[in-house]
């Protein structure tokens, strides 16, 4: 051994390594928490905490309805009276029922196939009733201090956006069903550019068209279809192009084309939405009945008896009733010194009288083939200043368009249906909707 140094023993030695190891490894993980920390604080990450987690009492179960439902769908030849006799109902209150919901529905307009659910309380009467007056909308009534309080419900409603496009070789609404579509969007679609169009006569073997539209989605059930958006139609090499947009200073929805201006034309193009014409505006046809050539002021247009007549614009109705050969016939005076004749009627629509206001697309009446006729169809006249216009040629100014200052609006509200109207593959890749 030298001298002035000693030996440590063997166990001291073996704890200072310990402690030197130790040691190292504390100072190595608080490295590592630094560098991960520091890591986490330039990428924008943050390390919370583990949630202490308290012990809380369960919540109760939600109280039991003080109602029994009870279901029952109509059937053809139901009432609101028999129905609810079934259930405890005396006349006298079915009575009552009906005539304080009436303002908010009347509930003996019920139809076969809809939904009528009854609240029975313990005792077993009927406090509350809801009937299903679409997918959507519903009627609640509630029996409260002796009365029936009535209100109209809504589910809430999931809307999604599609797109279809095609081309026409029959007809329009066989060309929306093979893509999937019922007849109704078909018959908005053909609307909305029915001021323009007519879609039994000028529609060509392989016009196009494209639309992006709603479905209306309740508790996952399909409840029908929504707003057209935007829609295009390519007839004969024109292209029409329509956008759905709620001016700021009206909030009443129209639809407009690309500059702004109203698709709504001062006219509709035709009294029926899909008929055949017959008969065009001449100055020399030979009279199917009376057998001599004579001048033939208005387009026959020929539908089953029965087919809704469409008023087609905003006018007061002058007369509705028979008019010698003319049969049962509707004139109406519009703005601008115009008038409208509608002749050969099976029977006028509700409410049609002298003095009743209509709008365009409101329906005055029924084909038929009253009068000198030989056979169901409308003849359809327009007068401008009592001289009669060619209703096939005639063109019409579209109504008042968009208002200046909400022009540039609409052009940001509609630019991306526009972009999905040039390109409709877009939509499927979900780049603008």
């Amino acid at each position: 051994m030298t001298a002035g140094r000693r030996d440590s023993p063997p166990g001291r030695k073996k704890r200072k390594a310990a402690l030197i190891a130790a040691f190292g490894l504390t100072a190595l993980a608080a490295l590592a928490a630094l560098v991960i920390l520091g890591t986490e604080w330039l990428t924008g990450r943050r390390t919370l905490p583990e949630p202490v987690l308290a012990v809380t009492p369960a919540a109760p179960p939600p109280a039991a309805s003080p109602f029994v439902e009870r279901k029952i769908v109509l059937h053809s030849g139901d009432n609101i009276g028999d129905v609810l006799s079934r259930h405890g109902f005396s006349p006298a209150e079915v009575n009552t029922l009906c005539e304080q919901t009436r303002p908010v529905y009347d509930l003996r307009r019920i139809h076969a196939g809809q939904e009528l659910r009854l609240y029975a309380s313990v005792d077993g009467r009927i406090d509350r009733l809801e009937y299903d007056i679409s997918e959507i909308d519903y009627l609640a009534v509630d029996r409260r201090d002796g009365r029936f309080e009535a209100a109209l419900e809504r589910r809430p409603v999931d809307i999604r956006v599609k797109e279809i496009w095609g081309s026409i070789e029959e007809s329009l609404i066989l060309s929306f069903n093979e893509l999937g579509e019922a007849d109704p969007l078909a018959l908005a679609f053909a609307e909305l550019f029915g001021w323009d169009v007519d879609f039994y006569m000028d529609l060509q073997p392989g016009d196009t068209f494209k639309v992006i539209f709603e479905k209306r989605y309740v508790e996952g059930r399909f409840a029908g279809d929504g707003n057209i958006l935007a829609a295009e139609l390519v007839n004969e090499g024109k292209v029409y192009r329509a956008f759905y947009f709620e001016p700021p200073d009206t909030e009443k929805p129209g639809y407009y084309n690309e500059a702004g201006a109203s698709m709504e034309k001062e006219f509709r193009r035709s009294p029926i939405k899909w008929a055949r014409v017959s008969s065009r505006f001449t100055g020399h046809r030979l009279h199917p009945i009376r057998r001599v050539y004579t001048a033939h002021y208005g387009v026959d247009y020929a539908a089953p008896i029965g087919t809704p007549v469409q008023a087609t614009a905003d006018g007061v109705v002058i007369s509705a009733g028979w008019n010698g050969a003319a049969g049962r016939m509707v004139r109406i005076r519009h703005k601008n010194n115009y008038e409208t004749m509608y002749l050969h009627l099976n029977g006028f629509g509700p409410g049609i009288r002298a003095r009743t206001r209509v709008k365009g697309g409101d329906v005055i009446g029924y084909v038929g083939s009253t009068g000198e006729s030989t056979g169901p169809h409308v003849d359809y006249r327009i007068l401008r200043g009592g001289g009669y216009l060619n209703p096939l040629s005639a063109r019409f100014s579209p109504v008042e368009p968009i208002k200046p200052e909400f022009v540039e609006e609409y052009k940001m509200s509609v630019e991306r249906f526009r972009l999905l109207l040039d390109d409709p593959l877009l939509f499927f890749r979900g780049i603008l909707i």
